[in-house]
C-alpha cells in the first residue's frame, strides 16, 4: 500500500527539502551578514546567482585546524574533568545512559582560557574571521559524520534503542539510534552539549573581542547581547543534567536532525546576533542596553524557576509547595515498552498551571532581548528568533502528540485544565 499524504510530507519530502535547503540557508546568513550587512534587500538587488557564489565562504587549512582542535578538547574535558556519573531515564529499551556531569566545571576551564589568553594578547577575535571558512568546512563534514552515525547504528550500535523505518531517507535524517556512544562518551553530551554550546557561547566571547579589537572598546549592545548569551548558556551547563531529560536527548534520535542541526546549523544561525553586531552595533546608550539586560536576566530567571518547580515537584513525588501552595497534578497511568504499568503526576500548579510548555515562553523572551541591540534597520539578525519559534512550535505540538498516545483520556483533561501550549491567550 502506497504512503498516505501526510506520511510522505513528514517522512519523505520534508526531511528532503529540508537536508536540501538548510545548508545552502545556512551559509547565505553569513554572506547576507558579511557581505551585505545583514540585508537581505541588498543581497537580492545588488547580486546575482553567479556573484553569490563567488561571496561563498571556502574551507581552510585552519579552519580545519581550528575545529579538530576544538572537538578533541571538548572531548578531554568531558572524559578529564571530575565529576558525578548520571543516569539518564530510562530509554523506551529500558536502557539507562550514562553521562558525566562536569559541565560548569568544563564551562570555567573553556571560557577561562579564552580571557587569559586575551589579556595574553592572542586575538582571540581571529575567530570571527575565521567564522565563514568553519561554516563552509563544517556544513558538508557534518553530513559526513551523519553517514557514519547511520552505519554505525546499522552496524555497531552502542545499545538496544534502535529504530529502522525501511525508510532509508528518513532513517538518515531522524537517526536509528537513540543513545549513540563513542570512545567512552555519549555523542549526544559531548557533540550537543560540549562541541556546540559551548562553542556557541566562547564564539560570543570571540566576537565582543574582535569588536574591541577593531574598535578600541566593546559597545553597549554587543556587551548587552553577549552577557545574556553567556548567562543563559552558562545556566544550561548549570542544568546539564535536566538537559538529559528533554526532548532532544529522550526521544529524538541522533542524525541530520539534531547531529547535523548542532554541528553547522547552530553556528550558523543561533551565534549570528553577534556575528552581526561586531560590525554593525547600533549607537546603543548604557542605560537601554542595562534594561535590556534586565529584561534578559528576569526571563532567564522565570525560565530556571519554572525548571526548578517541575524538578522539586518531581523529587517531592508530587508533595511539593509551589507558590506557597500545595501542588496540584493530575495523576495519569500509562504502559511501558515492556508492559510494565506506571503512573505519572503531571503539574498544574505554578508556572506550569500557565501553559503546558511553559518555559518556552521565557525562552523565546530572552532571545527577543538578546537581539534587541540590532535594531530593526534589517531583518535577518531576527531570523535566530524566527527560527526558534518555528522549532519551539513544532517541538510542543510533538510533545502533545506522544503524551496523548501515552496517556489518553487523562491527557484530555490535563489540556482541559491548562488548555494553553505555550503563550497563554495567544497558543
Amino acid at each position: 500500500m502506497p504512503p498516505s499524504k501526510p506520511d510522505f510530507l513528514r517522512l519523505t519530502l520534508g526531511p528532503l527539502l529540508l537536508m536540501a535547503v538548510t545548508p545552502a540557508l545556512g551559509l547565505l546568513v553569513w554572506v547576507v551578514t558579511i557581505r551585505h550587512g545583514g540585508s537581505v534587500v541588498d543581497l537580492v538587488h545588488s547580486a546575482s546567482v553567479a556573484s553569490i557564489a563567488r561571496e561563498l565562504p571556502v574551507p581552510s587549512a585552519e579552519a580545519v585546524a581550528v575545529m579538530i582542535g576544538w572537538i578533541a578538547a571538548q572531548y578531554l574535558l568531558l572524559r578529564l574533568l571530575p565529576g558525578p556519573e548520571h543516569l539518564g531515564p530510562v530509554t523506551p529499551a529500558g536502557d539507562r545512559p550514562r553521562y558525566r556531569l562536569n559541565g560548569i566545571a568544563a564551562w570555567w576551564v573553556t571560557h577561562g582560557g579564552l580571557v587569559v589568553a586575551w589579556f595574553s594578547g592572542v586575538k582571540i577575535g581571529r575567530l570571527y574571521d575565521l567564522w565563514g571558512p568553519i561554516l563552509a568546512t563544517v556544513t558538508p563534514a557534518a553530513f559526513v559524520v551523519c553517514l557514519l552515525l547511520y552505519a554505525k547504528g546499522r552496524l555497531a550500535p552502542s545499545g538496544r534503542d534502535v529504530t529502522v523505518t525501511g525508510n532509508l531517507l528518513f532513517d538518515f535524517f531522524q537517526g536509528v539510534e537513540l543513545h549513540p556512544r563513542l570512545l567512552g562518551v555519549s555523542l549526544k553530551q559531548w557533540i550537543n552539549c560540549r562541541v556546540s554550546m559551548m562553542g556557541w557561547s566562547a564564539a560570543a566571547l570571540c566576537f565582543a573581542a574582535k569588536q574591541a579589537e577593531l574598535t578600541g572598546s566593546v559597545s553597549p549592545a554587543m556587551a548587552a547581547s553577549v552577557a545574556l548569551q553567556v548567562a543563559y548558556l552558562y545556566k544550561f551547563f548549570w542544568w546539564e543534567d535536566g538537559y538529559f531529560g528533554s526532548l532532544d536527548i529522550m526521544h529524538d534520535r541522533f542524525g541530520y536532525y539534531i547531529c547535523w542541526g548542532v554541528l553547522a546549523w547552530v553556528p550558523s544561525v543561533y551565534a549570528l546576533v553577534d556575528l552581526f553586531l561586531v560590525e554593525h552595533a547600533p549607537a546603543t546608550g548604557y542605560a537601554a542596553a542595562s534594561g535590556i539586560v534586565a529584561l534578559g536576566l528576569a526571563a532567564l530567571w522565570i525560565n530556571y524557576d519554572a525548571d526548578a518547580q517541575r524538578l522539586t515537584f518531581r523529587r517531592s513525588n508530587g508533595t511539593a509547595k509551589i507558590w506557597g501552595k500545595p501542588a496540584e497534578s493530575v495523576r495519569a497511568p500509562n504502559v511501558t515498552w515492556d508492559g510494565q504499568r506506571r503512573e505519572n503526576l503531571l503539574l498544574l500548579s505554578g508556572w506550569w498551571g500557565v501553559a503546558r510548555h511553559f518555559h518556552y515562553t521565557p525562552e523565546l523572551l530572552l532571545a527577543f532581548a538578546w537581539t534587541l541591540p540590532c535594531g530593526f534597520g534589517v531583518a535577518l539578525p531576527w531570523f535566530y528568533l524566527l527560527f526558534l519559534t518555528i522549532l519551539l512550535v513544532d517541538r510542543a505540538g510533538r510533545d502533545d502528540k506522544r503524551c496523548a498516545a501515552k496517556y489518553g483520556v487523562v491527557w484530555d483533561e490535563y489540556r482541559r485544565r491548562v488548555p494553553w501550549r505555550i503563550v497563554p491567550y495567544l497558543y
